[in-house]
Order: structure tokens, then sequence, then C-alpha cells
């Protein structure tokens, strides 16, 4: 079995794939306060948790954005499996032209376009991630990857106002029934929810300009299935895109 790790700011996703199929995924929280002993126990937990064994994940691939979590995981997955993982580069995307691309971009965003551009190689993809940034990662159809933008994201922004703020609530992130709030939980859900599918729209309309043409939007990141139903321009909503990615990158650097 492959397993797959995206450590993110708030998260670290992690799936297993057996052969092509994702047979398990889970969430930890990002907590770089954690030696890499501790996370080894939760993982194995886990695993063990979702019916597996460590001794049936033969390979291993991570990539991170946050470099103090980095090397935990490299050493809990050795210490867990006796696999040296892959790590996500520039130098490890199938497909991908990353010609004016700096190497600060983030590798969950070259794992996002690694897997659009494998699952819609006939057209320009412009890939949303709601994650703790909301991101936007452009590839063209010949594989090309053309750049991103980058926006805090909901959590990021609903975290910031309840510690930034002395009356405000922290409020669920669900579509509220009418822009005018009644009170403060459906006005913060409103700014929020609304708020953001106007940001997204506007970027949308100005990067299609830039292109010249409509572009395959795929949604993806843990809020994707909450806030899509306000996106008509969304075509295809995928969770688990990052972890696609990373599977691709691992299989085509056997």
């Amino acid at each position: 079995m492959l397993l797959v790790v995206d450590i993110g700011n708030t998260h670290v996703v992690m799936g297993l794939y057996k052969e092509e199929q994702l047979v398990a995924t889970w969430r930890i929280y990002s907590d770089q306060k954690k030696t890499s002993d501790e996370y080894a126990v939760i993982v194995e937990r886990i695993i063990r948790q979702k019916g597996f064994k460590c001794e049936e994940v033969k390979r291993g691939v991570i990539s991170s954005v946050v470099p103090n979590l980095t090397r935990s995981f490299q050493k809990v997955i050795y210490t867990l499996t006796a696999v040296d993982p892959l790590m996500v580069s520039h130098a490890t995307a199938p497909g991908i032209v990353l010609e004016s691309i700096p190497p600060q971009l983030g590798y969950d965003l070259l794992a996002n376009a690694v897997a659009a551009h494998s699952k819609w190689p006939n057209g320009n993809c412009v890939i949303i991630d709601f994650g703790t940034a909301l991101t936007f990662t452009i590839v063209s159809k010949e594989g090309q990857l053309l750049g991103a933008a980058i926006a805090p994201g909901l959590l990021t922004a609903v975290n910031s106002l309840f510690h930034n703020t002395a009356q405000i609530p922290q409020v669920s992130l669900d579509i509220p029934v009418r822009a005018i709030g009644r009170d403060s939980d459906e006005s913060i859900k409103s700014g929020i929810m609304f708020g953001y599918a106007g940001l997204v729209k506007e970027l949308l309309k100005r990067i299609e300009e830039e292109v010249g043409e409509r572009l395959f939007v795929v949604a993806t990141g843990g809020l994707s299935s909450t806030i899509a139903p306000l996106l008509t321009q969304v075509d295809s909503i995928e969770p688990h895109l990052t972890l696609e990615g990373l599977k691709i990158i691992a299989n085509a650097t056997k």
C-alpha cells in the first residue's frame, strides 16, 4: 500500500491507497509542538482503527508547506514502515511544465495541478482549494502551470474575526438563509459565505479574462462541499484531489 501525507498549516491529511483505490483517509491537527514519536503513536493507532497494518505500507509520499513538520513525518513513516518517503518537489511533477514558477509555490498546489491535468488533460483548468488559504491554481491543457492566486481561507477569516474582536461569536460555516442577518450568527455567516462566494466569482472572472477562455473549474479542500452550492461555476468537486496528485507523483517515480 501507499501512504500519502499532505502537511498543511492547520491539518495533516493522510490517505492509504491499495493499488489505485483510496481505501482510507483521515486528518489530524498540525501541531509543531508534537514530537515525531508522538505523531507515530497517533498515526499507527489510526491505521489500525482503519483496519490495516503498518507493515502493509510499502511506499510513502509527503507534500509539506510546514518545514518544522516535514522532518517529523519523514521519521514517522520510516519508524512505522521502514520506508523512506518520497518528498514532493518541483522535480517530481509528472506532466507539469514549471518554466516560470518560483520554487516557493506550495507543493500542495503542485499536487493539485498534477491531479487535475491527469484527470482532465484536454482542457485548461483552475483548481480552487478551500483550505487554510484559499488558493487558485491554473494549469493549461499543455500541462503548463500558469500561476496561482492566494487569499485567506474561510476558517482563517472566521478565526481572525473571533480572536480580534470582543463580542463576535464563533459560528459554524453553513449557507445562511438570507444576506441581511438578524443576529450576529446570521450576519457573520452571510459576510463569510456570500462574501467568499463573491470573492471566488470575481477572481475566476479575472483569471478567465487573462487566459482568454472559460476554464474547467475544480473545487477541492475541506470546505469545498460547503461553499460549492453557491458557485455555479464549479464543474467538479474533488475532496481528495491533493491526495490523488500525491498518488500520481509517487507512481511516476517508482
